[in-house]
């Protein structure tokens, strides 16, 4: 009898969620607190923060191209042999008879060391490449900011899907460890009973047998645990040598998920991968808009200074300085590449395609997902529904049976049978709670909500 009555209180507990101070040297963490420490330390999203510096950079270098570019720059020259020219060259008339003739005698214009200084700038003036990467620069920081809204989303969802099953098992342990030890207090009581002679050896031994199980079921949950929680610290960015206790629990999650109207009408743009896609779409156009214009000039304009000596460097030997000046500007026209601009035209254009068709798909599975997303939801409520009716009616058959078997008119597997019908439905009750809240934050997650 004590032990049917025990047992009974047992199986009435399940659905309690016990609540506990978490353990010294472990970290408190509910499911808002995990995305969010996820946001600070995964790899996945600090890579992302750490594109859009490189995207801001990459402005600056496109931009840089259009300013004054100034260089300096020195050289030597030695002259092994001099160039010269004859000297006869500089003779004019026919040569006097009696005059000496210069013969072979070479008139040399440079000295043998040549030291040339030099300093140019120049000016980028009109490059339609330049002017249409300095939008591409900007286009792909759009690009790269909606990559990380993409990673917060997938970062997001990852720890949510781990965060729930860890929160189920821990709840499941919570329960287990005051059923054990209701069950070892009862166990201890029946003991003294048995031995007083008031009770049936059997009874004890089905008490030794339940606790046991209970505690293999610990066991196995808690190493469970151990995997899921790897699973969440992994998601989150995490140390796995780090403790933490998670202290949220499905009855406080399920009004947070309230909001979510499964009604809602879909708007792709609430996706931010759906977003992504548009921008890289936009990038691909630029590129072909740029290849459409292969015939366009550019133009440069630069200034260059050089002061130079020549001389050697004997004691009794002068420098002579030669300075000299130039600006201009000049003009490329692309004329004939061979076909290679039409090529790259042509897949930046295909690119586009593709990416119209990667648009579509997308479309399709964003509406599966929101359609399978409001079907779970459903079934879900209507599950809980369902299994609140069974458990309140598996809760009445249980009283009748206890009060018939008190009463000696009911027998001991009457009894049983009703305790498993009890701890069925207590069961099925708390699973379809728990689908009911990940049928929410699908609904969300589909509709493109945080």
């Amino acid at each position: 009898m004590h032990r049917l009555l025990i047992n009974s209180l047992i199986l009435c507990g399940t659905l309690v969620i016990w609540q506990t101070n978490p353990i010294a040297g472990q970290t408190a963490m509910k499911l808002s607190d995990c995305v969010q420490y996820a946001f600070d330390k995964n790899p996945q999203m600090q890579i992302a923060q750490l594109q859009i510096s490189d995207a801001d950079w990459q402005i600056k270098e496109n931009t840089a191209i259009g300013l004054p570019q100034l260089s300096a720059g020195i050289s030597y020259q030695y002259f092994i042999q001099r160039p010269g020219v004859p000297a006869s060259v500089f003779q004019f008339g026919p040569p006097d008879p009696g005059a000496d003739t210069l013969g072979d005698v070479k008139i040399a214009f440079t000295a043998k060391h040549n030291l040339t200084p030099a300093i140019s700038v120049n000016q980028l003036l009109f490059s339609q490449s330049y002017l249409t990467g300095l939008k591409a620069a900007r286009f792909y920081r759009e690009y790269v900011q909606h990559q990380v809204l993409v990673t917060k989303k997938t970062i997001r969802d990852q720890v949510t899907d781990a965060y729930l099953p860890a929160l189920l098992i821990s709840e499941n342990l919570l329960i287990l460890d005051k059923n054990i030890a209701n069950l070892e207090k009862l166990l201890q009581e029946t003991t003294a009973t048995q031995e007083a002679g008031f009770a049936e050896q059997l009874d004890v031994d089905r008490l030794q047998l339940s606790l046991s199980s209970l505690r293999t079921e610990h066991d196995n949950l808690s190493r469970q645990k151990d995997i899921v929680v790897n699973a969440l610290k992994m998601a989150m960015g995490m140390p796995v040598r780090e403790n933490i206790t998670l202290t949220d629990d499905l009855q406080r999650l399920l009004p947070s998920y309230a909001d979510a109207d499964v009604t809602a009408e879909l708007n792709y743009m609430n996706r931010p991968e759906y977003v992504q896609l548009i921008k890289g779409r936009e990038l691909s156009m630029l590129q072909a808009d740029l290849y459409r214009k292969p015939w366009m000039p550019t133009v440069a304009g630069f200034v260059q200074y050089q002061p130079g000596w020549q001389g050697a460097f004997a004691s009794d030997t002068k420098w002579f300085f030669i300075p000299s000046a130039v600006a201009g500007i000049s003009v490329n026209i692309p004329i004939w590449d061979g076909g290679a601009t039409r090529a790259k035209r042509e897949r930046a254009l295909i690119e586009v395609q593709t990416i119209d068709v990667q648009k579509q798909q997308l479309e399709n599975a964003i509406n599966l997902e929101l359609e399978n997303a409001r079907k779970q939801f459903l079934n879900a409520t209507a599950r809980v529904k369902s299994q609140q009716s069974n458990l309140e009616l598996a809760q009445r058959i249980y009283n009748t049976t206890q009060t018939k078997y008190k009463a000696g008119v009911g027998s001991s597997f009457e009894l049983v049978t009703a305790e498993q019908q009890l701890y069925s439905a207590q069961q099925a009750l708390m699973q379809a709670q728990y689908d009911l809240l990940t049928a929410k934050v699908a609904v969300k997650k589909a509709l493109g909500g945080e």
